[in-house]
């Protein structure tokens, strides 16, 4: 029994040496700007948009995002996303990072349709506000320029939403 818990120790303690080394590959102060292409689905409205980005590392391994996303318009609806998320960084090789993200944001969505001969003519839009989980991974191409794909759901009172986005961002 002894010899169970000397090695639950030693195992703890290694992983433990280890994400502290892992978590040095992040530098604290670090910034980032970069654009992505977003593929949006819920409920039964799927569509694509466009969004800029805003990354900085606050300690060595928590980066926080500020994101912006206009979704082109689709069925007279249209919609935009902003966000911010933190991401936990876990430097998995010497250019691949994966993370876990959770965040807050709004989500507005509107419409606009005329039905021209019918005289039926409606618009409005609404915000509401969401909670984001998630993930992704980060490949960095050079020292400055970095390959990006992430996963997210969006969780709110009225739509829930999977964001896909890939992108590239500029660190500087």
């Amino acid at each position: 029994m002894k010899n169970v818990f000397l090695k639950r120790v030693a195992v703890t303690m290694i992983a433990v040496l280890t994400m502290s080394v892992a978590a040095q590959a992040q530098e604290k102060g670090d910034m980032a700007v970069g654009a992505n292409l977003v593929l949006g689905s819920g409920d039964s409205f799927t569509n694509y948009g466009v969004g800029a980005k805003f990354q900085y590392n606050v300690l060595n391994p928590l980066r926080l995002e500020g994101s912006f996303t206009y979704f082109l318009k689709k069925d007279y609806t249209t919609m935009w996303d902003l966000s911010v998320n933190g991401h936990w960084l876990f430097p998995i090789a010497d250019k691949i990072t994966v993370y876990p993200l959770a965040g807050v944001g709004i989500l507005n969505y509107g419409y606009d349709f005329d039905l021209g001969g019918w005289g039926v003519k409606a618009s409005g839009s609404t915000s509401d506000f969401a909670f984001n989980l998630g993930g992704g991974i980060d490949l960095k191409l050079t020292d400055q320029l970095i390959f990006n794909a992430e996963v997210k759901y969006k969780i709110s009172d009225v739509w829930d939403r999977l964001l896909v986005s890939a992108g590239i961002a500029y660190k500087f």
